[in-house]
C-alpha cells in the first residue's frame, strides 16, 4: 500500500482520541504538542492522562463509546485494546468522512502516524505503510544521530527571512545556490554555536551584498574518545562526515576513520614512540594551508582534544591567523579505560577526587606535585606512562603513597585486545615488565584501583594470583 505523505495543520482543531491506557497517552501527547483540542474519551484514565484532565489541557469524556464523540472532529484515533470497538469507531468515522487511526491495525486505518524526528520547524516522517513500524523506528534512530538540532534554528532563520530571500533571489537556480550556501556556509556553524545573533547578522549581510562568496574554511578540533567507534559522540560523528580534509593522530582506531565521509582526505600525523614523528608546527601548517584553501578540516584526535592532545596550542594557534574552529569533546581515557575496567574514579568511601596527570612532556614526572601524590583519597590517572613506570612508583613511594595502595594499569582501553593489570603500588613495575604492558595504557592509582578484581567485566584480567599461577606452570619440574 502507498500512502500519500500529509503534514496536517491542527492547531486550535477538536481531535477525539478514544482510550484511555498508555498507548492512548502516547497520542494525545503528540496532538497536544501540535496544538490540538483533545477530546479524549475513556470509561478511565491511567494517572497522567487524568493530570491533563485536572490540568485543563484536555477534555474527558466519561463513560463508553457513544457516535456523538465524532461530531464536530477533524480527526479521530482509536486507541483501546478492543478490536471490535476499535473496528466500529473506524466505519462510524469513515461514514462521516473523519480520518481515522486505529493503533496497530493498518487496514482499518485511513492514516498513519509515522516515526518522527523532530527538529521543529522541520519534521522528518517515516513510515512502512504500517507493514513494520518497528523498522521506521529503528530508521529514525539513525537519523537522529545525523541530524544536527541546529537545524531547526536554521529553518526557522530561513522562514523569517523568506520574503526577502525571494526578492533578492527571484531565479530559482539562484536561490537554490543560496540556500546551499546557508547550510553549508557560516550561517548553520554559527547556530550549531548557539551563536543565534551574529548567524542572522551573517545572512543580511549576504543578502545585502553583491554576490554570496564561497564557503569559508573551518578547523574542527574533534576527540576520537578512547578507540571503542560506539564511543564516538554524534557530534563527531557529523563532523567526519562533513569534513574534506581529516589530519589523524596514531590512537584513532581503523574503525572509526571507517565512519568518515568516504571521499575525505585522510592524512596521519601520529606521533610514534621511537617512530615516525610529525612535528606539531607542521601540523599547524597543515591545518591552516587546507583551511585556507576553503576545505573543513578535522584534526582527529585520540580521547579529547583539551586533556593532553595539543588543543589548547592548535586552538590559539587556529585563532592567531583567523581561521574559524569549533571544539568537539571526546570521552577522555581516563573515564572510558576506568569505566571499562570496573574502576569508579569517584567514590564515597575511597576517593573523593581524581587528578589527571602525564608523565610525559617537557617536565615529566619529576615535577608532579608532592601533595598529589600523596593524597591517599585522591585518585591519580597517569597518561603516558609506561615508559616511565619505574621512576612514578618510586617517587609515589617517596611521597608516602602506601606500598599496598592499588592500582590498575588498562593496556588499549575499551579495545577488543584490552587488558587490565591490576595489583599493588610495591609490584607495580614488576607486573608491568612481567606482562610485557605497551603504550596506549593508562594507570589508575588509589583504593578505587582495587575494585578492578571484582568488577572489570570487559576484555582480559590479569593479577599477581594469576601471575604467581602462570609462573608455577611453567616452572621446570626437579
Amino acid at each position: 500500500m502507498k500512502l500519500y505523505p500529509l503534514f496536517a495543520d491542527l492547531k486550535g482543531l477538536p481531535v477525539l482520541v478514544v482510550g484511555g491506557g498508555t498507548v492512548a497517552a502516547r497520542k494525545v501527547a503528540a496532538l497536544l504538542d501540535a496544538g490540538a483540542q483533545v477530546r479524549l474519551g475513556a470509561p478511565q484514565l491511567d494517572s497522567g492522562l487524568m493530570q491533563w484532565v485536572e490540568e485543563g489541557r484536555l477534555r474527558w469524556m466519561a463513560g463508553a463509546y457513544m457516535p456523538a464523540w465524532l461530531d464536530d472532529v477533524w480527526l479521530v484515533i482509536a486507541a483501546t485494546d478492543d478490536r471490535a470497538l476499535n473496528a466500529q469507531i473506524a466505519a462510524e468515522a469513515g461514514e462521516r468522512r473523519i480520518f481515522v487511526n486505529v493503533v496497530d491495525d493498518a487496514a482499518q486505518s485511513r492514516f498513519h502516524v509515522p516515526a518522527v524526528i523532530d527538529r521543529a520547524p522541520l519534521t522528518i516522517a517515516i513510515s512502512t505503510a504500517g507493514a513494520a513500524p518497528a523498522l521506521a523506528s529503528r530508521l529514525r534512530e539513525t537519523l537522529e544521530q545525523v541530524v544536527d538540532h541546529a537545524y531547526g534554528s536554521l529553518v526557522t532563520l530561513a522562514q523569517h527571512h523568506r520574503r526577502h530571500i525571494v526578492g533578492r533571489f527571484p531565479d530559482l537556480a539562484a536561490r537554490r545556490g543560496f540556500y546551499r550556501w546557508l547550510h553549508d556556509g557560516p550561517v548553520f556553524s554559527l547556530l550549531r554555536h548557539a551563536r543565534p545573533a551574529d548567524a542572522e547578522r551573517c545572512l543580511t549581510e549576504a543578502l545585502r551584498a553583491d554576490k554570496v562568496g564561497p564557503a569559508k574554511g573551518s578547523v574542527a578540533l574533534v576527540g576520537a574518545g578512547p578507540g571503542h567507534p560506539e564511543l564516538l559522540t554524534l557530534q563527531a560523528l557529523r563532523a567526519l562526515n562533513q569534513a574534506d580534509v581529516i589530519l589523524h593522530d596514531q590512537l584513532v582506531s581503523a574503525d572509526i576513520l571507517a565512519m568518515a565521509r568516504r571521499d575525505a582526505e585522510r592524512i596521519d600525523v601520529g606521533k610514534r614512540c621511537g617512530g615516525h614523528q610529525v612535528a606539531q608546527a607542521h601540523i599547524h601548517q597543515l591545518m591552516l594551508m587546507h583551511a585556507r584553501a576553503g576545505q573543513r578540516v578535522v584534526r582527529l584526535k585520540g580521547g579529547d582534544p583539551f586533556v593532553f592532545g595539543r588543543g589548547g596550542e592548535e586552538l590559539t594557534y587556529l585563532h592567531a591567523h583567523g581561521i574559524d574552529c569549533e571544539i568537539v569533546p571526546g570521552i577522555t581515557a581516563a573515564v572510558a579505560c576506568a569505566a571499562f575496567a570496573g574502576v569508579p574514579l569517584t567514590h564515597r568511601e575511597h576517593a573523593h577526587s581524581v587528578c589527571l596527570l602525564t608523565a610525559h612532556g617537557r617536565d615529566g614526572i619529576d615535577r608532579l606535585d608532592a601533595g598529589i601524590l600523596a593524597n591517599h583519597r585522591q585518585t591519580l590517572a597517569v597518561y603516558m606512562g609506561v615508559e616511565k613506570i619505574g621512576a612514578l612508583t618510586s617517587r609515589l613511594l617517596a611521597h608516602g603513597r602506601r606500598a599496598d595502595t592499588p592500582f590498575a594499569l588498562v593496556e588499549n582501553g575499551t579495545m577488543p585486545q584490552q587488558r587490565v593489570v591490576a595489583g599493588v603500588l610495591r609490584d607495580l613495575p614488576a607486573l608491568a615488565r612481567s606482562h610485557a604492558v605497551t603504550t596506549p595504557a593508562l594507570l589508575i592509582i588509589g583504593e578505587v584501583a582495587g575494585l578492578a578484581k571484582d568488577h572489570a567485566c570487559f576484555g582480559q584480567l590479569l593479577t599477581v594470583q594469576q601471575e604467581t599461577t602462570r609462573r608455577a606452570a611453567h616452572k621446570p619440574r626437579a
